[in-house]
């Protein structure tokens, strides 16, 4: 098409071959191509001059708007991999999107307005690539991609809370074998087995079989029946934050670590040879986001 409109603009297969720096014998081979494909002529001919036929003439200006549109799209993909802009497409785990994503994303866009954000929740396994996602900010055993970037983020301890009305009227647990007499609140089995295990202050591991009053497998609803009342909860540290500086919880067994509780939180993107410039960004602030902070709280 190029060829063919250059020839129609200089009305010669020389100048155009001149001008595009290919060989006559190209610029002729090419509109001949066409032709036969369009089975119909473009050009009359003559030993002197070239001039669009009836129907060069409608193919002429509809190559070139369709040119256009063409540049205007290589123009656009080669800006977007140096200035960030478009649809950024963000998959993130739903308990981690309570620690503070929303003031993360808010000071992107702040650096970046001329990125659009999609963000979906999910408390599933996700297939990056399958699902049309740029990137992740997940618990790295819930993406099941291959040929991924995985980058650690944060690490999320774990944490024992109760509220006060459940406190009121029973024994403050001082041991992790106290649990047992303690109506527990658990996420769902396939989460964390019924063994829990608390390295004390002098570094010994206590473990404990507790048989659960409640299980879920949504952090959100576990903080909500800790809060109520309902019993003792293992909810991630920074989520709960808040609610412990109000009052709404209290931390049970302070001098305890959980282990095996906590979570890794990794940012995950395809790793592909051209990263556009919104995933490249975004991944870059994230890491910058997070590397030189405190865990992430909700009144972050």
């Amino acid at each position: 098409m190029r060829v063919f409109l250059k020839v129609a603009e200089t009305e010669s297969f020389g100048r155009a071959a001149a001008a595009l720096d290919l060989s006559n014998a190209v610029i002729t081979r090419y509109v001949s191509l066409l032709e036969m494909h369009l089975n119909t002529r473009l050009l009359n001919r003559t030993t002197r001059s070239v001039s669009l036929t009836e129907a060069g003439s409608a193919y002429a200006e509809g190559c070139r708007a369709v040119i256009e549109q063409v540049e205007a799209i290589e123009a656009s993909v080669a800006n977007s991999a140096v200035d960030p802009s478009g649809t950024l497409k963000i998959v993130a785990s739903a308990s981690f999107s309570l620690l503070g994503l929303t003031p993360m994303l808010r000071e992107y866009r702040g650096l970046y307005p001329n990125v659009k954000v999609r963000l979906t929740l999910l408390h599933r396994p996700v297939d990056l690539v399958a699902e049309g996602f740029d990137v992740g900010i997940v618990v790295p055993h819930l993406v099941n991609s291959g040929m991924l970037i995985n980058r650690p983020l944060l690490k999320v301890g774990a944490v024992l809370v109760a509220s006060p009305e459940y406190l009121a009227s029973r024994t403050m647990p001082v041991r992790p074998a106290a649990l047992t007499a303690h109506e527990f609140l658990a996420p769902s089995a396939e989460l964390h087995g019924s063994t829990w295990s608390f390295v004390g202050p002098s570094g010994v591991v206590e473990s404990v079989v507790l048989d659960p009053a409640y299980t879920v497998n949504s952090s959100h609803m576990l903080r909500q029946a800790a809060v109520s009342g309902m019993g003792i909860a293992v909810l991630p540290e920074t989520y709960v934050t808040q609610d412990i500086q109000e009052g709404a919880l209290v931390r049970l067994l302070p001098d305890y670590v959980l282990q095996d509780a906590g979570k890794e939180v990794s940012i995950v993107y395809p790793g592909r040879r051209h990263v556009s410039a919104k995933t490249r960004t975004f991944v870059d602030f994230a890491l910058a986001y997070f590397r030189d902070r405190e865990p992430l709280s909700p009144k972050a």
